[in-house]
């Protein structure tokens, strides 16, 4: 009869374990992990840019005026002597004729003007003039002689003022912009056509700060049509704009090709690859980085207890998929790279397969 009556109180015992148990079991929660390895060679850096003219120039006439004739579209080869686009030039022909209306003029007060002196020199050794009269006659000449020198400077300013009202290519290359159209009243300097030169090719990315500082002082580039990798051509950074774009906040940089093939032309879109310097740093997944007090961290795990510890790191920079702790790790941690949402410090793990670097 009494062991009728234990039996109750054995079941609950036995009930109760089994919960500690489960419960025990529960609170090891599983995580996905990799061993930190510090990376040997410098990795790869690949960016996508395009294809740009290594100088281009921004056409503009030198004076103001209505244009009245475009023949240039984008698109077309140009040649220096190549007239582009032409202003109405009726006020640049009247002043045109204005200054050789007054040139003229002032060649024939110079024609008297040279008589006059002539015979003042002639007169004045024989006593048949005076030294006043000859001082006049030869002051008269020089003021006139500075009138026909200045017509003559207005006249090749009228005719430069002329000469400006036709635009002309002043490069070989082809027209990659149009600005203005016929009937337009243009401002002198503003821009009515871009030209990309034909003597260089140049290839544009936008490329991070941390790429920048990881950069070789060299660096040799592969570049590449995106749509045909067998399309290559080697590159050395020309540029570095030496502020970044406030949106995007990554550099312009250009780099020169050298004997790019045809197929390069402007405006292709290309991938360039290139090298970084070996650093002591080490890649985890991106899925592995967390914060605490508002720097970066990552768990890692104690292969003893299976117990899990937050540890600041330091990053150099964020890849696609990953990213290259420069301190923080020494090499041979266990870091969580599945799960990192739901722990907190102390807690029991369970390992599971190791997610791939």
């Amino acid at each position: 009869m009494r062991g009728l009556l234990l039996l109750p109180a054995i079941a609950l015992l036995l009930a109760s374990c089994e919960q500690k148990t489960k419960a025990k079991t529960v609170d090891a929660r599983p995580v996905r992990t990799i061993t930190a390895a510090k990376g040997g060679a410098g990795e790869t850096v690949v960016l996508t840019g395009q294809i740009s003219a290594e100088n281009e120039a921004s056409l503009a006439f030198r004076i103001g005026g209505r244009i009245i004739e475009r023949t240039a579209n984008v698109g077309d080869r140009v040649t220096p002597d190549q007239v582009l686009a032409k202003l109405d030039p009726q006020n640049e022909l009247n002043a045109l004729r204005s200054a050789q209306a007054a040139l003229h003029a002032a060649e024939g007060q110079m024609i008297e003007a040279t008589n006059t002196f002539d015979r003042q020199k002639t007169l004045l050794p024989q006593g048949f003039t005076t030294q006043v009269l000859f001082d006049q006659a030869q002051q008269a000449l020089r003021t006139v002689q500075s009138q026909v020198d200045n017509a003559q400077a207005q006249l090749h300013i009228a005719l430069d003022r002329v000469s400006y009202t036709e635009l002309k290519a002043g490069v070989t290359g082809s027209i990659t912009a149009r600005f203005a159209e016929s009937g337009e009243v243009v401002q002198a300097g503003q821009t009515i056509f871009q030209v990309a030169r034909q003597d260089g090719r140049d290839a544009v990315f936008d490329v991070p700060a941390q790429v920048i500082r990881s950069a070789p002082a060299d660096p040799k580039i592969v570049v590449s049509l995106t749509d045909d990798p067998s399309v290559t051509a080697m590159g050395r950074v020309r540029t570095v704009d030496p502020q970044a774009d406030p949106i995007t906040r990554t550099f312009r940089v250009r780099v020169s090709l050298i004997d790019p093939p045809t197929a390069m032309f402007l405006g292709a879109t290309v991938k360039g690859r290139m090298q970084l310097e070996s650093t002591p740093s080490i890649s985890v997944p991106a899925s592995a980085l967390t914060r605490i007090n508002g720097q970066p961290a990552v768990w890692i795990v104690d292969p003893k207890e299976l117990t899990v510890s937050l540890h600041n790191v330091s990053v150099e920079r964020f890849d696609p998929g990953t990213v290259v702790i420069s301190q923080g790790l020494d090499g041979g941690e266990i870091v969580v790279t599945a799960g990192v949402q739901a722990l907190h410090p102390g807690q029991k793990v369970r390992l599971l397969g190791a997610a791939p670097p």
